[in-house]
C-alpha cells in the first residue's frame, strides 16, 4: 500500500501529502513530503509552485537551468527536409542571378558584420525575455494584419506552456520560427501557411505555435532549436518520456508537399503517441489504485485513532466515575463525623436532667421514627431547643426531625425561625408535667 513510511507525520500532514500526491501526479511519496516541507506545509503554495514549473516559470526552490527548454534535440534519428531555392533557368536567368550575387554578398556580410560588432557595443536585447506572451500576441497581430485573418489557430502562450500542453495532451506541437528579414518568409506565410488545406491540417492534428526571432521569445526558441534557414518548422512529441524534435522542415516549402511532409512525420512517429497513452493510462490506473489504498489506509488510521479517542474518553470517564465517587465517600464520611461531632458537643452541652421529685420538671416520652421510646425528664423554664439538642444528640435520632404534639396536634417551634426566632419554653409552650411527643423524620425532604 501507498502509504506514507513515515508514522511520525500527523494525520493532518498525511492528509496534506496525500492531496498534494493526488493533485500533482508526483509519483514519489518521498518527492512529494521534500516539497510540501519546503512550503513549510503550505498544499496552496506548494501546487502554484508546481504548476509555476510545469509552465516553465522558475521555481521558488528550483531555479531553472540557463537553457530551461528542456527538448531534445540531439537524436540522429530526427526526419529533416531541407528546400533549396530553384537554381537560375536560362541564359537571363543565370545573368540575373550572376548580377545580384555580388550586391547580396556584399549585404549580407556587411550585416553581419554590423551585427557582429554590435554585441560588442550592447548585448542583444532578444537574450533577455521579459514578456513572452506579449511576444506572442504582438507577432499574431502583425501577422494578421500582413496576411490576414485565415491562418492556422495560433497557440497563444509561451514556448514552455505549448510544450506542457502538448505532452498533457499527447499531441504533435508544431512550430514556426517567421524570419522577418528572410526573403522566403512572405511568398510562405501568404502561399503556403496560409492556404486552406494547410490549415485544415494543423487545426485538426495538432497545436501550432509560431513566433518571430526578432522577438525575445522567438529568439530564445531559435537558440534552442538551432535552425539553419528560413522558413523553419519542427514538430515536436512526447518521445521516451521526453518532448523531442521529430522532424524539422527548412526552406519555401510548397503546401501540397508541406501537407505530406507532415503527414509523413506524424505517421512514422504516431507508435510512439499510443504507446505512451497506453503507459498513461496504465499509470493513471495504477495512480487510481494506489488513491484507493491511500484512502483506504487514511480510512483505517481515522478509525484507529477513533478507537483509541473512544477508549481515552472511555478511561477518563471511569477515572472521573471512580473520582466521584472517591469524593462522594469522603464528603459522606466528612457528613458522618462531623454529624457525630456535633452530636457529642450538643450532648456535652445539655443542662443536668432534674430529679424525679422536682415539682417543676416535666417527664416527656419521645415516640422514635424506628417505633422506639425514650424518656427524659426536663425543667419547665427551659427552652424547647434542649428538647431537640436532646434529641439530635440521640445515636438512633434522624439527622434532620421535627417535634409534635399530639393534643392538640401541632409541631413544637424547638429551633428559630422567622415566627419563633427564640424557641418557646416548656411552660410557654403549654406542656404539662407528663407529655408524649412524636419525632417526624425530615431527612429525605
Amino acid at each position: 500500500m501507498a502509504a506514507p513510511e513515515d508514522r511520525d507525520l500527523t494525520q493532518e500532514q498525511t492528509e496534506k501529502l496525500l492531496q498534494f500526491q493526488d493533485l500533482t501526479g508526483i509519483e514519489s511519496m518521498d518527492q512529494c513530503r521534500h516539497t510540501l516541507e519546503q512550503h513549510n506545509w503550505n498544499i496552496e503554495a506548494a501546487v502554484q509552485d508546481r504548476l509555476n514549473e510545469q509552465e516553465g516559470v522558475p521555481s521558488v526552490f528550483n531555479p531553472p537551468p540557463s537553457r530551461p527548454l528542456q527538448v531534445n534535440t540531439a537524436d540522429h534519428r530526427i526526419y529533416s527536409y531541407v528546400v533549396s531555392r530553384p537554381q537560375p533557368r536560362g541564359l537571363l536567368g543565370w545573368g540575373y542571378y550572376l548580377i545580384m550575387l555580388p550586391f547580396r554578398f556584399t549585404y549580407y556580410t556587411i550585416l553581419d558584420i554590423f551585427r557582429f560588432a554590435l554585441r560588442f557595443i550592447r548585448p542583444d536585447p532578444r537574450s533577455r525575455v521579459t514578456d513572452p506572451v506579449g511576444d506572442i500576441v504582438s507577432f499574431m497581430h502583425s501577422f494578421e494584419e500582413k496576411y490576414g485573418r485565415a491562418h492556422p489557430v495560433f497557440y497563444q502562450g509561451t514556448y514552455s506552456q505549448a510544450l506542457n500542453d502538448a505532452k498533457r495532451e499527447l499531441r504533435f506541437l508544431l512550430v514556426y520560427l517567421h524570419g522577418d528579414d528572410h526573403q522566403d518568409s512572405d511568398e510562405f506565410c501568404r502561399n503556403t501557411l496560409c492556404a486552406p488545406e494547410v490549415i485544415s491540417l494543423i487545426n485538426t492534428r495538432m497545436l501550432f505555435w509560431a513566433c518571430s526571432t526578432n522577438k525575445p521569445e522567438g529568439y530564445r526558441v531559435s537558440q534552442a532549436l538551432r535552425e539553419n534557414t528560413y522558413p523553419f518548422l519542427a514538430m515536436i512529441m512526447l518521445k521516451d518520456r521526453r518532448m523531442t524534435v521529430v522532424g524539422r522542415l527548412e526552406g519555401l516549402i510548397q503546401p501540397d508537399d508541406l501537407i505530406n511532409q507532415l503527414t509523413f512525420i506524424m505517421d512514422a512517429n504516431q507508435t510512439y503517441l499510443v504507446s505512451e497513452r497506453l503507459e498513461r493510462e496504465e499509470r493513471n490506473q495504477t495512480q487510481v489504485l494506489r488513491q484507493q489504498q491511500d484512502e483506504a489506509y487514511l480510512a483505517s488510521l481515522r478509525a484507529d485513532q477513533e478507537k483509541e479517542r473512544k477508549k481515552r474518553e472511555e478511561r477518563e470517564r471511569k477515572r472521573r466515575k471512580e473520582e466521584e465517587v472517591q469524593q462522594q465517600k469522603l464528603a459522606e464520611e466528612r457528613r458522618r463525623r462531623n454529624l457525630q461531632e456535633e452530636k457529642e458537643r450538643k450532648l456535652e452541652c445539655l443542662p443536668p436532667e432534674p430529679s424525679p421529685d422536682d415539682p417543676e420538671s416535666v417527664k416527656i416520652i419521645f415516640k422514635l421514627p424506628n417505633d422506639s421510646r425514650v424518656e427524659r425528664r426536663f425543667h419547665f423554664s427551659q427552652s424547647l431547643t434542649v428538647i431537640h439538642d436532646f434529641l439530635f444528640s440521640l445515636k438512633e435520632s434522624p439527622e434532620k426531625f421535627q417535634i409534635e404534639a399530639n393534643f392538640p396536634r401541632r409541631v413544637l417551634p424547638c429551633v428559630p425561625s422567622e415566627e419563633w426566632p427564640n424557641p418557646p419554653t416548656l411552660q410557654e409552650a403549654g406542656l404539662s408535667h407528663t407529655e408524649v411527643l412524636f419525632v417526624q423524620d425530615l431527612t429525605d425532604e
